[in-house]
């Protein structure tokens, strides 16, 4: 079973069901007990990166997320879900995340269209199992602030828009997509089944 977390800020419906289309069992929660339990987790986010942190802090989210990935739970952030995963954001001010993964997170500088919105090329960086199977391809991007890690290791794949912007990032069993994979089309879903097979969870196929 994945856990998609409750922290009331995120897509979580859409990502429920695209889980679900997969043949594998969710469920919506806040609950510890249930996180603890799930076989993986799902970070998903919309809205503001102080504003999600707050949250995450009022339900004591951030220290059970510390301690089950430090455990090896496996945990993907999606879209500000994935920016929540690095150690600040200057949205709106600056801002302390959860520092699972170590980087900034930036707002698009220069003469062109913010946010980023649309289809754009993944290009694979790295070897990862999230990407078993599968070409590089397009998927579909929100964003008007991005992820500067500070380790080139954990940066997975990127896109290209004016720059290379951080697509993918993992490290261990934490991984991270600004993208949404509910919303990209056949490759979203088979990156989102590769994550939710690496958690051991059923899935058909």
């Amino acid at each position: 079973m994945i856990a998609i977390i409750d922290y009331g800020m995120g897509n979580l419906h859409s990502v429920s069901k695209a889980v679900e289309r997969l043949g594998c069992a969710s469920v919506v929660t806040a609950d510890p007990k249930v996180l603890a339990e799930a076989d993986g987790l799902i970070l998903p986010g919309v809205g503001a990166f102080g504003d999600a942190m707050e949250q995450l802090r009022s339900l004591e989210l951030d220290r059970l997320l510390h301690g089950l990935t430090s455990g090896g739970k496996p945990l993907l952030g999606i879209c500000l879900g994935m920016q929540l995963l690095f150690s600040t954001s200057e949205e709106h001010g600056d801002h302390e995340g959860l520092n699972l993964l170590q980087g900034k997170v930036v707002r698009f500088q220069g003469d062109y269209k913010v946010p980023h919105m649309g289809w754009n090329q993944l290009e694979y960086r790295q070897q990862s199992p999230l990407f078993e199977g599968l070409e590089e391809g397009h998927v579909y991007f929100v964003h008007s602030y991005h992820v500067k890690p500070e380790d080139d290791k954990d940066l997975l794949a990127v896109t290209d828009y004016n720059q290379p912007v951080t697509a993918i990032v993992g490290r261990g069993s934490i991984y991270g997509m600004q993208f949404h994979p509910e919303k990209s089309g056949d490759l979203g879903m088979r990156l989102l089944n590769n994550f939710v097979r690496l958690c051991g969870s059923k899935v058909h196929g």
